[in-house]
């Protein structure tokens, strides 16, 4: 058995920055991002690669979370299209017209929702499979029992391939976002810190903390090591700052139980009436499992 956890709000950007046609419904509001969501999730439920049986899909409603408390500039609703954001809350009805969970995130993230059902609900299942590209959910892999799908690139990554292609181990991922920064998020790292400095030093010291003061002390010499040690310890509380912005949240509460994640097929009443509403008439006989 195993657990797939979508990714939405990355799988509604993506449908609504697509080459796909647009779609209007009824009263002509812009319906594509939530259309093409359905057709993606249908395509996933009734393909071949992942033989889906449990699954859940978190979504960030709205973009602003608790970390904009904690840092201001930390990315909010500012800047996403109009015609996107007012299809939030139907993107969240189209996923359970089909019959999926839906984990619908305000003060936390949908990245904090896929970590938490990943904690809670690994050791009950063969494997855990994350759906999203995004790097900060590398933190939550754990051997082959949580892994990472990137669908658009049909890559799968577990703990070992996040090793040998990171060099530092999922633990340090924050601590690698606190160094290197990360422009999605909206927060910078230290100066002079970039991917593959910030990757050799946690290579060898794993967390923050453990990063000698004294440029001496260092096992690792990247290039202009003293002036990055120096650094360090001038912006050390920004470094931790932008890693607890980093580190993902796992204990979330979280109302389903596994039972209640298992897809029993498309409730065809409610998808049919969803179909009508959307103006979809085409994706009636898209389901191929029913309840």
């Amino acid at each position: 058995m195993r657990l797939h956890l979508v990714d939405g709000t990355y799988e509604l950007y993506r449908a609504h920055y697509s080459p796909r046609p647009g779609h209007r419904d009824p009263s002509g509001r812009d319906a594509k991002a939530t259309v093409g969501i359905v057709e993606s999730l249908l395509a996933l439920l009734h393909g071949a690669d992942e033989a889906v049986t449990h699954i859940a899909v978190a979504f960030d409603n709205p973009i602003r979370s608790y970390r904009n408390d904690l840092y201001p500039p930390y990315k909010s609703d500012e800047g996403v299209p109009p015609e996107l954001r007012s299809q939030f809350d139907a993107a969240e009805d189209a996923v359970r017209a089909i019959g999926v969970t839906v984990w619908s995130m305000r003060e936390y993230e949908a990245d904090d929702g896929l970590a938490s059902g990943a904690r809670r609900f690994r050791d009950e299942v063969e494997q855990v499979r994350i759906l999203s590209p995004d790097k900060d959910l590398g933190q939550c892999l754990l051997g082959d029992r949580v892994v990472q799908v990137d669908r658009r690139q049909k890559k799968v990554t577990n703990e070992s391939a996040f090793r040998a292609e990171r060099g530092f181990g999922p633990a340090s991922m924050p601590d690698f976002l606190g160094l290197a920064g990360d422009s999605a998020d909206g927060f910078p790292g230290l100066p002079g810190f970039g991917k593959k400095t910030a990757a050799m030093i946690l290579g060898a010291y794993e967390k923050l903390e453990r990063i000698p003061a004294d440029v001496a002390d260092w096992r690792v010499k990247p290039r202009g090591a003293p002036q990055l040690a120096a650094m360090l310890v001038e912006h050390r509380a920004d470094a931790l700052l932008y890693r607890k912005l980093a580190t993902l949240i796992d204990r979330v509460p979280l109302a389903e139980s596994l039972d209640d994640l298992k897809f029993n097929g498309v409730p065809r009443a409610r998808f049919e009436r969803w179909c009508d509403e959307l103006g979809v008439q085409r994706l009636k006989t898209a389901p191929k499992r029913w309840q």
